[in-house]
């Protein structure tokens, strides 16, 4: 009788969630969506039986101009910048329009295993003052913590990532690489092609680099030239391969149209998070690994 009554409830909450007006869904932890609402499916123009990535459904709906209304010049770049940010805490919540000419609040719940749960909720009738000190705030928000040229995190906002995750593996050891990227010879590319044209290679670099990520991965400018990347779950031997992918992306890109034969190369120095660490001791090792790269003859990887 029990479990008869546990099944009906089950019943009664799975009805109430599909036909609830909230919208409602549930990504896995590779960010592929495994299940949504009847009235998630409506606002962003997906079918029920779908099982498709959060990227593949925004580059969609935007394509196609239905679901989500994402105002830009330049969709890769806001891609970038949203997946920048996207499973990063465990608890997010922001404002965002739909085709149709709604307006909802958006919660992002990241569960244990990694998975995500999303419930908006429609505020279309909130008053437009209410929406525009909101949208003043969360674009102070953004930009306090968002990289102008490259739309990933800045310093401030990546080393703070930093910290979180070694807080988090205090209290439950997890594996984390720390990665420092530098790109080799950037003054000279200034010096000689101009301000311009290094921007444009900062920007190819990001992307190359951006398109190897997981979701859960955290990527962010420190200043310059110079990037963190903070990998987790991997093993180191798997790391290294993922870094030697990424060095190899680099060296084969060419990123100036008018100068096909124009190439670039970075160096990267990584170490494994080990127990006891801090972060001035877990930084101070990626430093030294990226300088021996650099003493290597650049375009290398070193670990520490």
């Amino acid at each position: 009788m029990v479990l008869q009554e546990q099944e009906a409830m089950m019943g009664q909450l799975y009805a109430a969630l599909q036909y609830s007006p909230l919208l409602v869904a549930l990504f896995d932890a590779h960010d592929r969506l495994r299940f949504a609402n009847a009235a998630f499916c409506q606002a962003y123009a997906v079918r029920p039986e779908e099982v498709l990535s959060w990227a593949e459904l925004m580059r969609r709906n935007h394509h196609q101009h239905v679901g989500a209304l994402i105002q830009t010049h330049d969709f890769e770049a806001w891609l970038i910048s949203a997946r920048s940010r996207r499973g990063k805490q465990q608890h997010r919540a922001f404002e965002a329009d739909l085709r149709d000419g709604r307006w909802i609040w958006m919660t992002e719940t990241v569960q244990p295993d990694g998975s995500m749960l999303c419930i908006a909720t429609d505020m279309t009738e909130l008053k437009v003052s209410e929406r525009e000190l909101r949208q003043a705030r969360d674009l102070a928000q953004r930009a306090a913590s968002t990289d102008p040229l490259t739309s990933i995190s800045n310093r401030s906002s990546i080393m703070l990532q930093f910290s979180q995750l070694l807080d988090r593996a205090a209290a439950a050891p997890v594996q984390l690489a720390v990665v420092i990227i530098d790109l080799d010879h950037f003054k000279q590319i200034n010096d000689s092609l101009g301000h311009p044209a290094g921007d444009r290679v900062i920007i190819d670099f990001v992307q190359r680099i951006q398109s190897m990520l997981r979701p859960h991965d955290s990527f962010g400018r420190l200043g310059g030239e110079e990037f963190l990347l903070l990998l987790q779950g991997r093993e180191q031997i798997e790391v290294e391969l993922v870094l030697h992918a990424m060095l190899a992306a680099v060296q084969a890109s060419r990123p100036l149209a008018e100068m096909p034969a124009f190439g670039y190369t970075c160096s990267a120095g990584m170490t494994m998070l080990q127990e006891g660490d801090d972060l001035p001791q877990v930084y101070a090792r990626a430093d030294i690994a990226l300088y021996r790269a650099k003493a290597n003859g650049r375009n290398s990887l070193q670990s520490l």
